[in-house]
């Protein structure tokens, strides 16, 4: 059984970065994800909106931190995860969040600006202190509304 999803929507959020204890990247934002029809047998539309939180790590968690902003409207593929806990009252209570595996501008009504970006390999020293080269991936740094 696979556990994949792939959402389109608008940031409802700046992106807010924060790092582990080890140094790892860690990107959370919201996503707005609204879906329009016409009634049947009426040229009435209706709309319902769902919101996610969605996390990225690493590489992919800073290049969402430089790149989007709240309004962006993105694509996201990724995995659902639901977190349960107790709240004070001794109250159970759960939430779904996507993790990111990508997250990429959604061309339908803006354009894109994409440059490459250093991308280290695990273990991978600084090329300063004399290991191999970098490897470079495509990322998203601007999108035009």
């Amino acid at each position: 059984m696979s556990n994949s999803t792939a959402l389109s929507g608008n940031l409802t959020r700046d992106p807010e970065i924060r790092y582990t204890r080890d140094g790892q990247a860690n990107t959370t934002f919201g996503l707005a994800v609204t879906r329009r029809w016409q009634s049947r047998g009426s040229d009435d539309w209706e709309e319902s909106t769902s919101f996610f939180d969605v996390v990225c790590w690493r590489d992919l968690a800073e290049n969402v931190a430089l790149s989007l902003t709240k309004g962006s409207r993105v694509i996201v593929t990724g995995r659902l995860d639901q977190h349960s806990w107790e709240n004070d009252s001794g109250e159970r209570r759960s939430r779904v969040e996507v993790t990111a595996e990508e997250v990429g501008p959604s061309l339908r009504f803006a354009t894109a600006d994409v440059s490459r970006t250093e991308r280290r390999l695990p273990g991978q020293a600084d090329s300063e202190n004399g290991s191999s080269d970098p490897v470079e991936d495509d990322v998203v740094v601007a999108a035009d509304a």
